[in-house]
């Protein structure tokens, strides 16, 4: 059992790389209890909630599948007390070697998870079961509580490793050991990890995301950029993605591609020193462009940044 039983709500922002728009929106349906410390059991909540968000599942779906789960089962938290995987448009439950669709009450037996970053695929009877996707769940969670333990990151690190042997496409596992890396500073490595995650699961936002910053830290602008605008894609209100997006536009000396992005940025994150940072940004490009002059047929015209 990890030394830390509680998480401050700065610390749960920073392990997770959650916006606080993000965090605050599940509070707000009631799919974590607003609080200033978390315990382990939400931590790993708020990790499978994030997890959803980035398959694009809504935070207006996910609350409809979690109230219709406590219905059905009598659980009082289905997003601790079972495993909830994305099943089409909405959410799914795996409890008991089932797979439980809670809003049509039908179940199925889940004989396999596919390597695809936790996302369940039901195999059909007579078909071989795969090993152990339990015991893979068990050494994710030690592995995450092993980097939050000062001293046994490197162990941390093994157990990565040694679940991506076991099931190269564990895409969670490929990005948390890449952010390692990132943060060593071992760039080529993180950056290789992230692309694994991206290949495992082409939709899983973060994966795009996480690529896009080890580009910008090697200087590798085009790149980056379209990282980032694949993570846009998949989940046009990924609000960090909006942020990094403009920095690497402005980098990129193209300021009214940023300028879209600033203002994206703060209206779905409309507080906080990242959003007043935005807003001034986006002040600075449009004074600056305001009395641009443009010639377009021969007319010489004044137009509005």
């Amino acid at each position: 059992m990890s030394a830390v039983s509680r998480y401050c709500r700065e610390d749960v922002l920073r392990i997770l790389r959650l916006p606080v728009r993000q965090l605050a929106a599940w509070e707000k349906a009631g799919l974590i209890a607003s609080s200033e410390n978390y315990s382990f059991d939400e931590l790993v909540q708020l990790r499978n909630l994030r997890d959803l968000a980035a398959t694009r599942i809504s935070v207006k779906s996910i609350r409809r599948s979690v109230d219709a789960m406590q219905k059905v089962s009598g659980m009082a938290n289905p997003l601790q007390e079972s495993v909830a995987v994305r099943q089409g448009s909405r959410v799914a439950f795996r409890q008991w070697g089932a797979l439980v669709d809670p809003m049509t009450r039908q179940m199925a037996f889940d004989f396999e998870m596919s390597p695809v970053s936790g996302i369940a695929v039901v195999r059909k009877q007579g078909q071989e079961m795969s090993p152990a996707f339990a015991e893979v769940q068990e050494m994710f969670l030690r592995a995450v509580r092993l980097e939050e333990i000062p001293g046994r990151l490197n162990e941390a690190k093994a157990v990565y490793e040694t679940i991506l042997e076991m099931q190269p496409g564990h895409a969670a596992t490929a990005i948390n050991l890449g952010t390692i890396h990132y943060n060593e500073r071992e760039f080529e490595e993180a950056e290789r990890l992230y692309r694994r995650a991206t290949e495992a699961d082409p939709e899983y936002a973060l994966a795009f995301f996480d690529l896009g910053n080890v580009l910008d830290e090697q200087q590798r602008m085009d790149e980056a950029i379209a990282a980032y605008e694949r993570a846009l894609v998949l989940v046009p209100q990924y609000a960090d993605a909006h942020y990094n997006l403009a920095l690497a536009y402005e980098r990129m000396l193209e300021p009214r591609k940023a300028l879209r992005h600033w203002t994206t940025y703060t209206r779905l994150d409309p507080t906080g020193p990242w959003a007043s940072h935005a807003r001034g940004q986006a002040k600075k490009i449009l004074g600056s462009e305001r009395l641009a002059i443009v010639t377009r047929h021969g007319l010489t015209m004044r137009i509005a940044g």
